[in-house]
């Protein structure tokens, strides 16, 4: 027999616990520590397992968020039985960089479909599979990277600027319907159990960031100057909805805000996130804000005097960049011991991060939670590969149907058909940045579909090796297409040309696509229908192809990732009699270079169709239909007192020869009121089936704080005429979808302050 000594015996007493005891009360019913008792309230819990910790292993928690072998995951506290924990997992349009996963489209074709629901029910396939796979890795007892249940999604910042390289990560443009997104996807991903979560948000980039990020400087040392009024009316709402929705992570951002970094930013994290909004969660930087404070704001001087200031400000965690020797937080006992920061309030900060945990369910026997039991046969199960069709079917746009082309009625029409362009056959080039693995087997090409259509008669050509197109083959495409029944020209950028880290320095075409196209219409046969396909996030010049009468139909399909052919197909040809093209811009699309703002300037002055003075290429939520639909009854109240939601109701009915879905977009005006106010604003949309004749009335319910604004006397509703609107667009504008938009005013009685905020 072995005889241990007493410190022998306490290790291997705390490993016992870990692999036992950690998730299993003891034989008198009772856990070994208060933290593992199932019957306490949560917060007990938690109080209790951060008493227990030392200053040493708060500092380890809070500073290893990921990712990098150094950084990632956060250890395990062995003499307490509590495991390994990976914080950083990308959910934005599937499990991203974590093996197999269902791909969907990617967030900014998710906000073209205008629907609540659908977007719910993809977030909750991506946190079914995100759950999954974790089983497995704590089964195989791996962690590190992307092994977690904790999401750095979605991103919510407003799409400020068309050239912006992350615009493809966002919801687009306007702020109250990236709130409603942002709280579908909340709720989809988190899931809807009483007790447990399936999988948290984490909601980013917290704020006032949307680029630069490297035209014409960099994201890591830009201060971003915004007046108040910016910061309520348009870059603080989405993320008031987010934390409503009950997110536990918000993402601060690399950004200064009027000359302090976000993440030491008090007012931003404690004033305004905190006391205002209300939230409970873990604030995390962004990968590296914490040593830029340092290096690239110059806003304090050393790593000691960084790890003060966040803490202060409101962070919990920390994302370095991948060792310790680069984290700010490997620097807490320092500043505790230096008295720049109490260690109270490092545990504090810290209880965030072990309630989050607890509500995942780590620290309770796994028999009591519904999710430990999801296993890989979720990963690209065929219910989630449905799902992916769906929305990326949802999400295109059609943006030109000349003469009503689409949709091809009788294929057999056509003997020879080309698919031209550097998207017409680029598995990668059809998923966004942060997307899931490319799972070539079941990646649809546009080529690969239409190929599957008008067998054996397509050929393909590429015209330019890359997006980025620097040189073009007129050659090649003139051999190609000069005896063509019909072409589809696939253009656009994909990653290589604008993602995180990439701005683009205007919105033309990249390259010689351009040229591309213009070879096409000068090769091809006179009456042979040219058919453009888009793959993008920020808008393109398409102004040449909008006027040329050879170009028959436009299509704008964002990245619609694995499903992308097939759903082209459905939308092609209407497949199943029920896919109509019903996919809104979700951003405006300038017809000049004159009409954008500089990138640095974030006064929202122009920007926007909330601000914009001008016409658009394309405005925001517009998007053709193979049917048409007309509008009537428009119901609302005479009058309405502040602080009251207004309810509407108005009748859509199906004008023409397809079943289709229509969204349905009502906006309000103030255009008598002497306060600053947006020149329009979005407030509710509901996408609906609708057969040929049928009408259908909708009844919408408007918060009030959709229609309060913020003054120099706060938030109000400016007494007087409000304009409602209810139609398929935006009201007053030179290109018309084909529909009407109905008009009423609303009498706001009297000035009242809105205090809910």
């Amino acid at each position: 027999m072995v005889e241990l000594s007493p410190v022998s015996f306490v290790l291997l007493a705390a490993a016992i616990l870990t692999f036992t005891t950690c998730q299993t009360p003891n034989d008198q019913g009772r856990a070994p520590y208060p933290f593992l008792n199932v019957s306490l309230p949560w917060d007990t819990r938690v109080d209790n397992l951060v008493s227990l910790l030392t200053l040493e292993e708060l500092q380890l928690q809070m500073a290893r968020g990921g990712h990098g072998p150094d950084v990632s995951p956060a250890p395990p506290i062995p003499r307490l039985g509590v495991g390994p924990y990976s914080w950083n997992t990308e959910c934005l349009s599937g499990d991203a960089q974590a093996g197999p996963a269902t791909s969907f489209p990617m967030a900014l074709g998710m906000a073209a479909t205008f629907s609540p629901d659908l977007v719910e029910r993809v977030a909750r396939a991506t946190g079914l599979e995100v759950r999954a796979k974790y089983n497995d890795y704590v089964r195989n007892k791996e962690y590190g990277d992307h092994k977690g249940l904790s999401c750095f999604s979605p991103v919510i910042n407003i799409m400020r600027d068309p050239r912006w390289g992350r615009n493809q990560e966002t919801y687009g443009e306007d702020p109250i319907l990236s709130g409603i997104l942002a709280t579908s996807f909340v709720n989809g991903l988190q899931g809807n159990d009483s007790r447990y979560v399936l999988a948290n948000a984490g909601c980013k980039h917290f704020d006032v960031y949307g680029g630069p990020e490297t035209i014409p400087v960099n994201k890591v040392s830009f201060d971003a100057e915004v007046s108040d009024l910016d910061w309520q009316m348009t870059f603080l709402p989405a993320f008031r909805e987010c934390v409503k929705a009950g997110t536990y992570n918000i993402m601060c951002s690399y950004n200064s805000i009027n000359g302090v970094p976000a993440c030491a930013n008090k007012k931003l994290l404690t004033d305004i996130l905190r006391d205002r909004l209300g939230f409970k969660g873990y604030v995390i930087s962004d990968e590296g804000a914490l040593p830029f404070m340092v290096t690239q704001h110059h806003y304090v001087t050393d790593y000691v005097k960084a790890a003060a200031a966040a803490i202060d400000a409101g962070v919990s965690l920390e994302i370095a960049p991948g060792n310790d020797d680069k984290s700010v937080f490997m620097h807490i006992k320092e500043a505790v011991e230096a008295d720049l920061i109490p260690e109270d309030t490092v545990r504090e900060r810290t209880k965030p991060l072990f309630y989050t945990r607890m509500r995942l369910g780590e620290f309770d026997p796994p028999d009591m939670n519904p999710y430990s039991k999801l296993d890989l046969s979720l990963i690209q199960s065929p219910a989630h590969q449905s799902l992916s069709l769906e929305a990326a079917v949802k999400s295109v746009v059609l943006l030109k149907n000349k003469d009503g082309f689409l949709p091809l009625n009788d294929v057999s029409d056509y003997k020879d058909v080309v698919v031209v362009g550097p998207m017409g056959n680029n598995p990668e080039g059809l998923y966004g940045d942060y997307s899931p693995a490319i799972n070539r087997t079941l990646t649809v090409t546009p080529f690969a579909a239409l190929t599957e259509l008008f067998a054996p008669n397509v050929s393909f050509v590429q015209g330019c090796p890359d997006p980025r197109c620097e040189t073009t083959n007129g050659t090649e495409v003139k051999v190609a297409v000069q005896a063509a029944d019909i072409i589809f020209v696939c253009l656009g950028t994909g990653s290589k040309v604008e993602a995180e880290g990439r701005d683009r320095p205007d919105v033309e075409l990249p390259g010689k696509q351009l040229q591309l196209l213009k070879d096409v219409l000068e090769f091809k046969l006179p009456d042979a229908p040219v058919v453009l396909v888009l793959f993008n996030a920020g808008p393109l010049n398409v102004t040449w192809a909008d006027q040329h009468p050879g170009v028959t139909a436009i299509l704008e399909c964002f990245f619609p990732a694995q499903t992308t052919g097939t759903a082209l197909l459905h939308v092609l040809t209407n497949y199943g009699g029920t896919s109509s093209p019903a996919g809104r811009l979700p951003n405006t699309w300038p017809q000049f270079a004159s009409q954008i703002p500089p990138m640095v300037n974030y006064s929202m002055t122009g920007r926007t169709y909330r601000y914009f003075d001008g016409s658009p290429l394309y405005p925001f939520g517009y998007g053709l239909s193979y049917t048409t639909f007309s509008y009537s009854d428009l119901k609302t109240p005479h009058s309405l007192s502040p602080n009251h939601d207004l309810t509407l109701s108005v009748t859509v009915t199906n004008t023409g020869n397809y079943t289709a879905d229509e969204v349905t977009q009502v906006y309000v005006s103030w255009p008598n009121t002497t306060f600053p106010t947006p020149l329009l604003q979005l407030v509710a949309v509901t996408r609906t089936t609708l057969t040929p004749g049928q009408p259908e009335t909708l009844t919408f319910t408007v918060p009030a704080q959709y229609f309060a604004v913020y003054t120099y006397l706060g938030w109000l509703f400016p007494p007087g005429v409000m304009r409602v609107y209810a139609g398929g667009q935006q009201p007053n504008q030179q290109r018309s979808v084909g529909s009407n938009v109905l008009t009423t005013d609303v009498i706001i009685t009297h000035n009242e302050p809105f205090t809910s905020f």
